[in-house]
């Protein structure tokens, strides 16, 4: 797995997001501090010697969500668009949860998370006095959206994307181009497309992800350029297994293909230096037929 926070020689760095599209990110994590009975009626009665428990953590969280950036090392320092940090009392604890939104180029997953854990410690701390036996946990990120790697809901199975780019060209190994509909030839591929035809990879589809990796790398591309019919935002393609439906609007696709051998030839190589199709790229058969336009959403089904 390559991790983007360590450069060629294994050495942490600072990720470059400056080639990431503008969009609005949120993220939202909870945790829980269990305590006593005791110390969860002193704070609801609100006798905790140091005074208001909840008005305090509140503060802190949100005050901790926007120094992130200084106290997780490789974190960018981010001005926040919102921060909300709220708590539910439980029979034998509380219940924290977080919301962070920004509008910008990376995530807010780190704040809401750092939101949470420094309101926690602060309820340690107003309370201790009461109760030193209490514990923290739970500490998570329950929901993001936002960026490349689209919607995320804890315990949920993420099953729709959107497409981002619909692509073709008249030749095989170059880059496609981005038009704004193609049509979906049933047991035959994009119509119009060097690569239609009876086959098992009548269809390829990439995720947006796959792109900016290489545009942070320094690499000009952009949809269609490493040769994909259908760019996607939401879920990762090359996860999915063989034999996944993919339902847009209505066109319906069968994953045939994880990935493939690249030709010596390819000219998307040469001009990319890398090509990623081999290792990230998907293919599908086309089931059913049907016109695809940029903003449709991807099911899967």
């Amino acid at each position: 797995m390559e991790l983007s926070h360590l450069d060629e020689k294994g050495q942490a760095r600072m990720v470059d997001v400056s080639g990431k599209d503008v969009t609005r990110r949120t993220a939202v994590a909870g945790g829980f501090i269990r305590m006593s009975p005791d110390a969860v009626k002193a704070v609801k009665s609100g006798t905790v010697p140091k005074g208001d428990v909840l008005a305090a953590a509140r503060i802190a969280g949100i005050q901790a969500a926007k120094r992130t950036g200084e106290l997780i090392p490789l974190c960018h320092p981010l001005p926040l668009d919102q921060v909300t940090v709220d708590f539910s009392i439980e029979r034998n604890g509380i219940e924290i949860k977080t919301a962070a939104v920004f509008t910008g180029r990376t995530g807010v997953e780190m704040e809401a998370l750092t939101a949470v854990s420094v309101a926690a410690l602060t309820i340690y701390d107003m309370c201790k006095s009461v109760d030193k036996t209490m514990e923290i946990g739970r500490i998570c990120l329950l929901e993001k959206s936002g960026g490349r790697s689209g919607h995320y809901v804890r315990g949920k199975d993420v099953r729709r994307a959107k497409i981002i780019a619909t692509c073709l060209s008249e030749k095989k190994g170059t880059a496609k181009d981005s038009v704004g509909t193609i049509r979906l030839v049933e047991n035959h591929g994009v119509e119009g497309d060097a690569h239609a035809g009876p086959g098992r990879r009548q269809v390829s589809l990439i995720g947006i992800g796959t792109i900016e990796k290489l545009k942070e790398k320094g690499i000009d591309v952009g949809p269609g350029s490493l040769g994909e019919n259908l760019t996607i935002e939401g879920i990762i393609p090359h996860e999915l297994p063989v034999g996944t439906k993919l339902r847009i609007g209505e066109a319906l696709l069968e994953v045939t293909q994880i990935g493939k051998e690249c030709h010596a030839s390819c000219a998307i190589r040469e001009q990319v230096g890398d090509c990623p199709m081999p290792r990230e790229g998907i293919f599908a058969a086309v089931l059913k037929g049907g016109d695809i336009s940029v903003g449709q959403t991807l099911e899967i089904v």
